[in-house]
Order: C-alpha cells, then structure tokens, then sequence
C-alpha cells in the first residue's frame, strides 16, 4: 500500500463515512450552529425593530437573511468540524483510555491519524476561505480565531496542564455569535479592527457561553474525573475536589443570572416592551438553571452507568438554559404577544408541577393508612 492510500484509507479497514462525520462532533456542531443562527436572526429583527420606531416603513427581508444563515452554517460546519477533527488527532493517545471517547475513529485506529489531520486542515481552511468569499473578512477572522484557539490553546496547551482548562478554552466555543453577528452586519465592518461589531450585543451573547461553559462541562466532569487522571488531564473535580468543583459551578450560575441585568436589548431600538421582556426571560432562564447547580449532591448515589443524577440532569438543563437563552431573544423580538403567552404557559405548567408535587405526600400517606 502506498502512502496516499495510507492517507485515504482506515487504520485497520474499517472506517466509514460515518466514522469521517463523527470526527467533526456534529453534536458539538448543531449547539454551535443554534448560537450562530440566532445571533444573524436578532440582528437583522432589531434593525427591522429600529425602522419600525423610527417610523420607516420596513419589511423583514427573509431571502437575505436566510442566505447569511445558509453561509455562516457551511462556514462554521467546515472551520468547527476541522477543529475538532484536529482534536481527535492530537488527543488519540488518551483517548483510548475514557470509555465516552474510546470509541472515536482515530483512537480505535479506523482512521490514519495522518489522514485525520489534512482531513481537518482542510475542513478549516475551506470553511474560513468560504465565509471570506461569501460574508467578509470580519466573520471568517473569528472562525477562524475559534479553531486557532481550539487547537493551539486549548488542545495543545492548556487540556494537560491547567486545572482551567475548560475555563480558559471556552472561549474557542464562545465565539460563534460574532461569526453570526460579523456575517450579518456585511459590508458595515473592517478587519482592521474585527473587534468592532457594531454592537454590544453580539459580545454579550459571547459573555454568555463562556460563563456558562464551565458549570455545563465540571457537571459531568464531577463523575467522570477519574477517567480524567488516569489519562493525565487536570480536571476540577480531580484536582481540586467535587465541593470545590461544585462551589465554582455555583458562583459560575450566579454570574448567569446577574448577566439577565445587562443591558441585552437598547430601548431606543426595541422598545421598552421588549427590553424589558426579555430581562424578566433571561432572570427565570437563569434562575432555573442555577437551580438545577445548587441542587447537585457530590456524594449522591450513583446510577447504573456510574454517573450522577442530580449533575445529569444539571448537565441537560444547561444545554436547554443556552439554547432557550438564545430562541426567547430571537421570539421577544419577533412578537411581544407571543412571548408574554409562552410566559404565561410555563408559570401555569409549573404552578401546576408544585401543586401536584405538594398533592403526592399527602396522597401517599392516605394510601399506605388504607391498606
């Protein structure tokens, strides 16, 4: 076999297309994705938002907006997707040791790490050439920032050395909503400084996955830190302890909430209404979630997978609090009304949950008196 095929090939002959897929981490990618898509959504509503104030007659034009979503959804598939596939490659000497990762392509040897890296060098390059072709400079700057960091900082750097490992890398994470933001805001931006964005916002919305991005991870991290350590990667939980861990995990969500008191949305441009609005949504999103933190117990019994229930079901409340956090802005901003009727529905299902839940003792004791 010569080395080309080397190149193309599997390790041992088996790989398959979803092997080559999987490389990317499409779940990673869709969550992404969901963040970029929204931020281009909120951008282009306030703006209609703003004429509408002003007393412009406007419409919102959905060919162009779909069209920036289309674009930054391929660029950020490629310039992500080889992010992480150039992780697969340089973490396949640890991998093989954490069953959650074991299974991944190029650490059970289904593909050449070789190939694995000009797989993702590609990926990157042709995604970033993409959003510089079809958005501008600004947008692809930060795509192509959020894989540099992802690599270099992160991967290389910080995943085997730093206790902040996570802290720190997700700010590789962070970014696609400016990708979104730069992208939408079209030929209004510069590279000359690709830190001006036009607006607050798109950095807020930046803010928001880096704080959040450390209690989301140690949730699981919590249990699964002696995999961790036995591949030699300095996890809180293993380093510093699961109340330690927790401790910060707490302090984390509390800035979450406290982030719901910036200011998200200008008065000026949406109204008060609306500004208003989606504060008193961020404070219930935040609360929430900070909940579902605070009521982790370190030491709680383990399920039959070895994993811990409470900081499980912190873990998918945290995907939900992100992706809720960034859909209400995206609702608030397309109709007050429906937002304030959603609002409704959910303190009335939850009024409900508590009834019921209050109901259940009573109930129980009723029953075993009977019998």
């Amino acid at each position: 076999m010569g080395e080309s095929d080397t190149l193309v090939s599997a390790g041992d002959g088996q790989a398959t297309a979803s092997d080559w897929l999987h490389l990317m981490k499409p779940g990673v990618l869709i969550l992404l994705q969901v963040t970029a898509m929204c931020a281009i959504l909120i951008h282009d509503l306030i703006e209609l938002r703003s004429a509408e104030l002003a007393g412009l007659e406007a419409s919102f034009d959905y060919l162009a907006t779909g069209r920036v979503m289309l674009v930054v959804a391929i660029g950020g598939f490629l310039t992500a997707g080889g992010a992480h596939t150039i992780n697969n490659v340089f973490d396949r000497d640890i991998d093989p040791g954490m069953p959650r990762t074991a299974h991944r392509a190029i650490a059970r040897g289904a593909i050449n790490h070789k190939a694995g890296l000009l797989f993702g060098i590609m990926l990157a390059s042709s995604g970033t050439a993409f959003l510089v072709w079809q958005a501008n400079q600004v947008a692809a700057f930060w795509a192509a920032f959020s894989v540099l960091f992802y690599v270099f900082i992160y991967t290389l750097w910080l995943k085997r050395r730093s206790v902040q490992n996570i802290v720190i890398g997700g700010i590789a994470g962070s970014t696609p909503p400016l990708v979104g933001w730069a992208a939408a805001e079209g030929i209004n931006l510069s590279i000359s400084n690709p830190f001006a964005l036009g607006s607050p916002l798109p950095w807020l919305m930046f803010l928001l996955i880096f704080i959040w991005t450390p209690p989301h991870f140690w949730a699981l991290a919590l249990y699964c830190s002696d995999q961790y350590a036995k591949v030699g990667v300095p996890m809180m939980p293993g380093v510093k302890g699961g109340q330690r861990t927790l401790s910060e995990m707490k302090v984390y969500s509390l800035a979450l909430i406290g982030l719901a008191a910036m200011p998200w949305l200008a008065v000026d441009k949406v109204g008060e209404l609306a500004a208003y609005t989606y504060t008193l949504l961020a404070l219930m999103l935040g609360i929430w979630y900070n909940h579902s933190v605070v009521t982790i117990r370190v030491y709680e019994k383990k399920d039959e997978k070895g994993r811990i229930p409470s900081a499980v079901s912190s873990f998918y409340i945290s995907l939900n609090y992100l992706a809720l956090m960034f859909v209400s802005l995206v609702i608030v901003l397309i109709s007050i009304e429906l937002t304030i009727g959603i609002l409704l529905m959910l303190m009335l299902w939850q009024l409900q949950k508590l009834s019921k839940s209050r109901k259940l003792p009573a109930d129980s004791t009723s029953d075993s008196t009977s019998i």
